[in-house]
């Protein structure tokens, strides 16, 4: 758990301000679970540019509680949470300093939203939280008041978690939540788990990850594992303390992602990426006569396909649709072998490729359309898709024909530049495999968006 916090002060001296105002949330990774919000009577004087800047000044604050009087409330919201804040050092030492005050030792772990934007979000102008938040598209209102800069640090720590594609903050609080329930049974951890689609990571006692996947049902998924009698679930079973998961909403994100991670952290129970995913591709090549034939073949690591396959079935399917839709020939596609007249012809199915009746201009323009609509290469687009919440969508981002990455951005927040497109995009590395999944997604899924930039 992590409890994120905003706090106002009266400005002053080091160590003698006061707090003016307090918001905290709960989050677990995921979703708020709890918040508390007050003005707090800091009993001194607000300094006038702090009145200025907040709005917030000492008539306000007659009624508030004292810090005394939230302090059982502050202490029970953050027990057994990390403290994340933007600039922590400072609000940490602020609490600390109450704290101490009443002579109560306050200590919690801590993260720095400043501190891991410069990690995770590097080169931005500025890392001022309106700034920086201003630059991600993320919405804030009531600035400078502890609410509406603790909600903006919320949605700030979510994406930030998602750029985190080590997993270094998630793989720290796991070593920290196994040694509290190292006895808990796997039914507890299944119950906690949610129905959604996403990439769960399994931890062992260190909080390392030993096995990563993607599932569109990962409560579903967690329970096969913990209940199948398969030798590598049975490994899984004896060695897994612990789940984490990350919501994606779209299924194009959690396979993208598992791909990713998978290469990246090398978990001890993921065979190596499967290097047979796509085992036969599409290829194009021109004959003597001008025509641009198509042909299925093995995948070949020098050759540029134009679409891939994960067996020979598939692609074949992709074939026999294709061959109807834009009216090409058996032969010229490679699905009907002979010296003359492919089968099509002679039930007029086909406008005579096979034997040089139809032109090669006529016949090559709709292949270029099927090239086309099944290739992304040289295009610049986007493909937007389901996001985690219901005011959320996903976006995977192609330029020049290369994956760049992938992100999620909010409805209310419009992507009209480049600029915004690449703040929200987590990089992404670009090989064989993201191909072939964007590619075998898109061909399954007709409804996703896909937008040329």
């Amino acid at each position: 758990m992590y409890a994120i916090l905003d706090i106002e002060t009266t400005g002053g001296k080091y160590n003698e301000e006061g707090i003016t105002e307090i918001a905290i949330y709960k989050f677990d990774g995921h979703k708020v679970v709890d918040k508390f919000i007050s003005l707090v009577n800091p009993e001194r004087d607000i300094q006038p540019f702090v009145v200025n800047l907040t709005g917030i000044n000492s008539n306000m604050l007659k009624s508030a509680p004292k810090f005394y009087e939230v302090a059982k409330r502050i202490v029970e919201i953050t027990e057994d949470c990390i403290i994340v804040a933007h600039n922590a050092q400072f609000d940490y030492r602020i609490l600390r300093t109450e704290f101490k005050r009443l002579g109560f030792g306050f200590k919690r772990k801590t993260l720095c939203t400043v501190e891991l934007s410069k990690q995770l979000i590097p080169d931005q102008a500025s890392y001022s939280l309106g700034k920086l938040t201003r630059a991600l598209g993320i919405p804030v209102s009531d600035r400078h008041r502890a609410n509406g800069d603790a909600m903006a640090t919320v949605k700030l720590f979510k994406m930030l978690l998602s750029k985190d594609l080590d997993k270094h903050i998630i793989k720290s609080h796991v070593k920290t939540e196994i040694n509290k329930r190292l006895n808990d049974t796997h039914k507890t951890i299944i119950e906690a788990l949610p129905a959604i689609t996403g990439v769960y990571y399994i931890h062992d006692e260190n909080g390392d990850i030993i096995y990563i996947g993607k599932s569109k049902n990962i409560k579903h998924r967690i329970n096969q594992h913990f209940t199948n009698t398969s030798t590598k679930s049975k490994k899984l079973q004896l060695l897994a303390k612990s789940v984490t998961y990350e919501a994606t909403g779209s299924e194009l994100v959690a396979l993208l992602k598992e791909s990713a991670e998978i290469k990246r952290n090398k978990p001890l129970y993921n065979r190596a990426l499967r290097r047979n995913i796509f085992t036969h591709a599409l290829y194009s090549f021109v004959d003597d006569h001008g025509y641009i034939n198509l042909k299925i073949d093995k995948t070949h690591a020098n050759d540029e396909a134009i679409t891939t396959f994960s067996n020979m079935q598939s692609a074949k399917s992709f074939m026999f649709r294709a061959l109807e839709h834009y009216s090409l020939c058996q032969k010229l596609t490679g699905l009907y072998p002979t010296k003359s007249n492919c089968f099509n012809y002679t039930i007029k199915s086909c406008n005579g490729a096979c034997i040089n009746e139809e032109s090669p201009e006529d016949y090559n323009k709709r292949v270029k359309e099927l090239i086309a609509k099944n290739s992304y290469d040289n295009k610049n687009m986007i493909i937007i898709d389901q996001g985690r919440d219901i005011d959320e969508k996903s976006v995977i981002y192609i330029q020049n024909g290369v994956y760049r990455g992938l992100g999620f951005f909010d409805l209310n927040h419009q992507i009209n530049t480049l600029e915004v497109l690449e703040s929200i995009i987590t990089p992404m590395e670009n090989n064989r495999d993201t191909q072939h999944i964007i590619q075998s997604y898109l061909r399954r899924n007709k409804r996703v968006k896909v937008l040329s930039i």
